[in-house]
């Protein structure tokens, strides 16, 4: 069973996954220990980062209406509790494509998350391999897929498509050879978004140096010394490294510009291409939409990730909660999944019980990779996968696939009202 980073939890124990997790402490510095939370990973995080990192990561676009709505969905529904019904011997064990996982969550796919945390993806993916959690790597990451593959064989890929045909195929094509056995496919960032708050705060992709830069550098030494520079001095100058087949623009430039090419002409067609030429399995990410979740699995997807890219692209996009259920009822023959704004065990169980398979969890695990590396993911995936353990002892079921819609209530309706 993994360790106990929860600081004195009592709750009981989850049954362990196979690969069983390292049986190895992991001692965060002293500075963290008051981390009860994942929310307590995001307030270190906003002290440890230079507030244009910070602005990339935690923000959202323009208003942050669909952030905000992300957050405020859980509080739709209340749970409604069974009693008298022994949970002891409760699992967080959750079987998807074919794999038991520890847990019914995983770490959702992060752009430039080397540049908040050192080596960020391979803290993820290091991390997520010895909790047996499901890691999807971002197309937009410094770090070339095939280290991260080599690291951790079960790693999921998340591709961005170029513009392109004969690139999107020199891609998979890489993918492929790079050893991974499932890709995501997102498909909700055709065109760049409009992120006022990252400009607003000094972020620029490539980064642009200015004095404001060095100077958000200089007041975070730990970031700078233990993240920014500590990268270049043993791997040289960042660059995007797998939005396309080649290398792309370094992360750091007075001129260069990341290439956020017009994706608009991009089609089904080019699913289905991809269906042709990928062995593995092939999951789509970014449905909010019950005609597009149907062309999904007719174009050959084995999954959906239910998505509003975290509240980052669209403003005023619905909460991929409220959509959830219909896309469930309407894909009963592919697990569909769900991610953006998910922070406590609760809102992983209202989830599941409105029908998702998995729940994917994303800037939480960059806070707590910024702020303590692998032990802080580790000890981020341990504090969630205990509430989640907890909830369900609450909740009165013993496994993750008896939580259905029964368990919920949506707020304010009439006592027997469905969900």
């Amino acid at each position: 069973m993994p360790p106990d980073l929860s600081g004195g939890s009592t709750v009981a124990p989850h049954r362990a996954a196979a690969p069983t997790p390292v049986d190895r402490p992991l001692a965060l510095p002293a500075r963290l220990g008051h981390v009860l939370c994942l929310d307590d990973f995001e307030a270190a995080a906003r002290r440890h980062l230079p507030a244009p990192v910070f602005a990339y990561v935690s923000g959202g676009v323009e208003r942050n209406q669909s952030l905000r709505a992300n957050e405020r969905a859980f509080d739709d529904y209340e749970f409604v509790t069974r009693v008298l019904i022994d949970t002891s011997k409760r699992s967080t064990e959750t079987t998807l494509l074919g794999r038991t996982w520890s847990a019914p969550f995983g770490i959702a796919p992060m752009g430039i998350s080397a540049l908040s945390a050192y080596r960020g993806d391979l803290v993820l993916t290091q991390a997520a391999a010895r909790e047996n959690l499901p890691m999807i790597m971002s197309g937009s990451s410094l770090i070339r897929m095939e280290e991260i593959a080599k690291a951790n064989p079960q790693a999921w890929f998340q591709a961005y498509l170029p513009g392109a045909e004969a690139e999107i195929v020199a891609l998979v094509e890489r993918v492929k050879a790079a050893g991974y056995g499932t890709l995501v496919v997102t498909l909700d960032a055709s065109i760049a978004s409009n992120r006022e708050n990252n400009i607003r705060a000094g972020f620029s992709t490539p980064l642009r140096p200015s004095v404001r830069l060095a100077w958000e550098g200089l007041t975070h030494p730990r970031w700078l010394f233990g993240t920014f520079l500590k990268t270049i001095a043993r791997h040289g100058m960042p660059h995007f490294e797998n939005n396309y087949a080649r290398r792309g623009a370094p992360i750091l430039s007075a001129s260069v510009l990341r290439d956020f090419s017009d994706r608009g002409h991009l089609g089904w067609q080019h699913i289905r291409m991809i269906r042709k030429m990928w062995p593995g399995q092939m999951v789509v990410k970014g449905i909010l939409d019950v005609r597009d979740a149907r062309l999904s699995i007719e174009n050959g997807a084995d999954g959906i990730i239910v998505s509003n890219h975290g509240g980052r692209q669209l403003d005023g996009t619905v909460s991929p909660m409220r959509v959830l259920p219909r896309i469930v009822q309407a894909c009963p023959e592919v697990p569909v999944m769900i991610d953006s704004g998910f922070r406590r065990g609760t809102d992983v169980l209202k989830a599941l019980a409105l029908g998702a398979r998995f729940v994917f969890v994303g800037r939480p695990f960059n806070y707590a990779a910024s702020v303590a590396g692998e032990a802080g993911v580790r000890k981020a995936i341990s504090l969630l996968r205990e509430e989640v353990s907890r909830d369900m002892a609450m909740l009165g079921v013993t496994t993750v696939a008896d939580i259905r819609d029964d368990f919920l209530m949506p707020r304010h309706a009439g006592a027997g009202a469905p969900v």
